[in-house]
């Protein structure tokens, strides 16, 4: 039931929101709210999943409006209580995306002693809980000049609001994510189960050992080298997960981040074996096994990933380059908006009342205490730990409008939140040096403010997103602004867990936690080698050197990404192989969808229905990879095996043709009428 309230003045009217500023209708309700909680921990706990084994996580905007549309209708609820149940399941996301890029890296750096409970949980809630709480805040103070802006396009808060706008048809289409979730998560079992293998390794010769030599000078020369060994590739892994992140991130962005996994793989790696051949066993941990495999593997992790490192650097900083204008932008709008004065809220109509600034500075306060005694807390130390606390703020503000700003330009989904991370612990990092602080207080103290400045950064750049929905859709801010306090606080309550699930499952699984092959963490990595480097002085500084040319010279090639090229390298190869699989039969797809002559609105729907697909895909294999983890501490009856020596060849490859079929054939038969308009796109 809507009731009209009082009518607002002609000079309020600057934009006509799609349920207009004076009627009321149902919005923050306990349904909408925990439904909302419910899709953050999930949502969140898949990105976190995916974030640690592939390095990327994918937005949950589209997704979260689908299901909360689909589940809402149940309930007959109004397009504002779907406006709040996405707004509260997308930020799980954001807290995700900053969590996996910098609490790993806490043990990987060794400034942990372990990430069981007694020794991280309370550490990595804080950090995240002060970080998601200090985003809320900081963006709520440059939300109007921001959401308002009209140079702004939002692309993703336009597709997400549409989506609410389409209604039924919106909520239809919620059967290829749900049907998906189930196939995503069934196929993961069963290759966890051993009905086929995921994975398969493939070894190959790099000359010939005790034949092979390199002659270092002219015809003739006694100066030979002997040379040769045996690498390896490993064939694409059969993961529901990782096909989909391929699948939606296209045939283009896959193939680049291929391209690092093929320089690590088919050139660094052989090349080192070649070279050196048995010779290498002398140079590695003395732990490393005496086989060809191993040693591939030890040169894959000590030589090649500092240079991906050094390139991820790189990477990071050009990615920062590119976007200088829309980075000073950000920051003029928030100096601006800030100088204005606040605004009479007696004369506001219903969607322009916010949270009042005094409230928001209070609590910025009040977190800059706790922040104080966290860090003082986690380091030992008093005086470098306030100064790191001042530092935090300052640019905790200023890179949280900066990735305000940039989603409102290109979304949440090319939010550079790494780059901004790494800027911030190199200025915290020198901070350290400065102040004569070394060893592990000044690693940790180092990656506490990366920490909580990369978690602020992501959320504030997932909220101004969805400001700018709730200001299109006729939202009210304050509520949107409670909706996200309520969902940041649950979601940092529950994020240590699926992160120390998937660490401690992977110990119990013979690996080593986070940093492994199967657990690669690869921005966790590189904040934890920056810090060790600068402030621990323990970096390969030579070979992260090699790395920065690399990426200097992938620039001036006019490499499209070359961040996206070092974390392929730093990735395991069978992973980026499988996702530019999954942009291969995106490709594909559209390939046939343009073939059957499709028009644009069927293409829309296409499109669409692929991205739900592979969303299904993602979250599917992500819930249940959670479930696998928790089983490993489960008596092994629980974990029966149908196949000792399960096949790739007659197993895995036939399952990764049945996902080809589904994935390239399922979303095609959602074309339908040619004559029905087309849907609101899917942007991801």
């Amino acid at each position: 039931m809507t009731t009209p309230t009082s009518a607002p003045s002609e000079s309020q009217k600057r934009y006509r929101p799609y349920v207009p500023e004076n009627m009321e209708m149902p919005e923050f309700t306990l349904q909408a709210v925990l439904l909302g909680l419910v899709m953050t921990v999930i949502l969140g706990a898949a990105n976190a999943y995916l974030g640690l084994r592939a390095g990327i996580t994918i937005a949950a905007t589209y997704p979260a409006a689908v299901i909360g549309m689909a589940v809402l209708r149940v309930w007959k609820g109004s397009v504002l209580e779907e406006n709040i149940a996405r707004t509260s399941g997308t930020i799980g996301e954001g807290i995700a995306a900053g969590a996996i890029f910098t609490i790993p890296a806490f043990l990987i750096a060794k400034a942990w002693p372990s990430f069981r409970p007694a020794d991280a949980y309370w550490k990595t809630t804080a950090l995240i809980m002060v970080g998601s709480v200090l985003g809320v805040l900081f963006i709520s103070l440059v939300r109007r000049v921001m959401v308002e802006d009209p140079e702004l396009p939002f692309p993703e808060s336009v597709a997400a609001s549409e989506i609410h706008k389409a209604g039924q048809r919106g909520a239809q289409a919620a059967k290829y994510l749900f049907w998906n979730i189930g196939v995503g998560g069934v196929v993961y079992m069963l290759g966890r189960f051993g009905l086929f293998a995921s994975d398969q390794d493939l070894h190959f010769a790099v000359g010939n050992l005790g034949r092979s030599q390199v002659r270092l000078g002219a015809a003739g020369s006694p100066n030979v080298v002997a040379a040769g060994g045996t690498s390896m590739m490993a064939a694409p892994s059969v993961s529901p997960a990782y096909l989909g992140v391929g699948y939606i991130i296209g045939l283009r962005l896959a193939s680049i981040q291929f391209a690092g996994g093929v320089l690590a793989w088919g050139l660094l790696v052989p090349l080192m074996i070649f070279f050196l051949g048995p010779r290498l066993k002398d140079f590695l941990p003395a732990d490393t096994p005496d086989n060809w495999a191993a040693i591939a593997a030890a040169v894959w992790r000590f030589v090649v990933r500092p240079i991906a490192v050094g390139g991820m650097l790189v990477g990071a900083a050009y990615t920062l380059y590119k976007m200088r204008a829309s980075l000073t932008q950000g920051l003029g709008k928030a100096f601006s908006e800030l100088r204005q004065a606040a605004p009479d809220e007696a004369q506001q109509v219903r969607t322009e009342r916010y949270m009042s600034s005094k409230t928001v500075l209070g609590l910025i306060a009040l977190m800059f205490v706790l922040m104080c005694f966290l860090y003082i807390h986690i380091s030992g130390l008093k005086l470098p730990a306030i100064l790191a606390a001042v530092v935090m703020l300052i640019v905790g503000f200023f890179f949280a409008t900066v990735s305000g700003s940039l989603c409102g330009f290109i979304g949440s989904s090319n939010n550079p939140v790494s780059g901004l991370t790494l800027s911030t612990l190199l200025i915290a990092a020198l901070l350290m040096v400065f102040l004569g602080v070394s060893g592990t207080s000044g690693v940790a103290t180092v990656l506490g403010v990366a920490a909580v400045v990369c978690v602020s950064s992501s959320v504030a750049g997932e909220l101004l997103q969805d400001f700018k929905v709730g200001y299109i859709l006729g939202g009210t801010p304050r509520r949107i602004q409670l909706a996200e306090l309520i969902a940041v606080v649950v979601a940092s309550l529950v994020m240590y867990w699926p992160l120390m699930l998937l660490h401690e499952a992977n110990i119990k699984a013979g690996g080593i936690g986070f940093g492994d092959r199967q657990l690669s963490a690869p921005q966790a990595g590189l904040m934890a080698t920056l810090a060790m480097g600068i402030v621990g002085g323990d970096m390969p500084w030579p070979l992260v050197v090699v790395g920065i040319f690399f990426g200097i010279a992938m620039i001036m090639m006019q490499v499209r990404s070359p961040m996206l090229v070092a974390v392929g390298m730093y990735l395991p190869f069978e992973t980026t192989f499988a996702i530019f699989i999954g942009g291969v039969f995106r490709s594909l797809g559209d390939w046939l969808a343009k073939r059957r002559g499709f028009n644009e609105a069927q293409m829309t729907r296409v499109d669409n229905a692929g991205v739900l697909t592979a969303s299904g895909l993602i979250a599917g294999e992500a819930v249940l990879g959670l479930v696998w983890a928790g089983l490993q501490f489960a008596p092994k009856w629980a974990r029966p095996q149908i196949f000792s020596q399960p096949s790739y060849l007659f197993g895995g490859m036939i399952v990764l043709f049945l996902l080809a079929v589904l994935m390239i054939g399922l979303p095609l038969t959602a074309a339908g009428d040619p004559s029905e308009p087309a849907p609101p796109t899917a942007i991801m």
